[in-house]
């Protein structure tokens, strides 16, 4: 009796020893289990990308898009007050278009009266002020948005410098303006006189009390155009 104790007690010891390290192993797997599974990125699609890789590819794709539709309009345009400017603005906005600011190499006094003189002593002789920086590469432009303020019923001269210094043959050109109740007048005529190998477009005119907020405005004047998806 005393032996079959004995050995009882040694097979219970052996089944404990054997558990114990059956548990270990289990839990030791388990463990690497996890820890592989944190490591390891998440493959979504067919494609094999992680999670990580197709946010950068759509991102990337998105940003590549835009800068391709921004590089083929251009705003160009002059400001004295600051109306234009703003209209510029949110054209710029809502086309993605690159931007060129005409600004004259001696730059127009600040008083209006004293402007207004001037302007008409410029028109009056033909002037052509010079424009301080120029527009490397033209060429790579379709659409070209102009603005300007409607100075004496014209546009200021400054604008006859830059249609002189580019040639615009085969483009798109877009005229927006701004001026306190004297519309466009006859620049939109003048533009296509001076341009009469590019397409110039019907033209937008803002007065000046509305250029401080012209985002429906331009979006307005831009689907009727067609040309929103620039």
């Amino acid at each position: 009796m005393k032996m079959k104790k004995g050995l009882s007690a040694i097979m219970v010891c052996v089944l404990t020893v054997l558990l114990a390290g059956c548990g270990s192993s289990e839990t030791e797997n388990r463990g690497n289990s996890a820890a592989a599974n944190e490591n390891t990125p998440v493959q979504t699609g067919v494609t094999g990308e992680t999670d990580a890789e197709a946010t950068q590819n759509e991102a990337t794709g998105s940003d590549a898009e835009h800068g391709k539709d921004g590089s083929s309009a251009l705003v160009v345009y002059f400001s004295w007050s600051g109306n234009t400017e703003n209209v510029a603005n949110a054209i710029v906005d809502q086309t993605g278009a690159d931007v060129f600011e005409i600004v004259p190499e001696e730059a127009y006094v600040d008083d209006y009266n004293a402007l207004l003189d001037i302007a008409a002593e410029e028109k009056e002789n033909g002037t052509r002020p010079a424009i301080a920086g120029t527009i490397d590469d033209i060429s790579q432009y379709d659409i070209i948005y102009v603005g300007y303020p409607n100075w004496w019923s014209d546009m200021p001269m400054i604008l006859y410098t830059f249609f002189d210094s580019y040639d615009l043959s085969g483009k798109t050109l877009a005229p927006f303006c701004t001026s306190g109740g004297s519309g466009l007048s006859g620049t939109v005529s003048s533009i296509r006189e001076l341009e009469p190998e590019a397409d110039v477009l019907d033209g937008l005119h803002i007065g000046s009390s509305a250029a401080s907020d012209p985002d429906q405005a331009v979006s307005d004047w831009l689907e009727s155009l067609g040309h929103m998806e620039i």
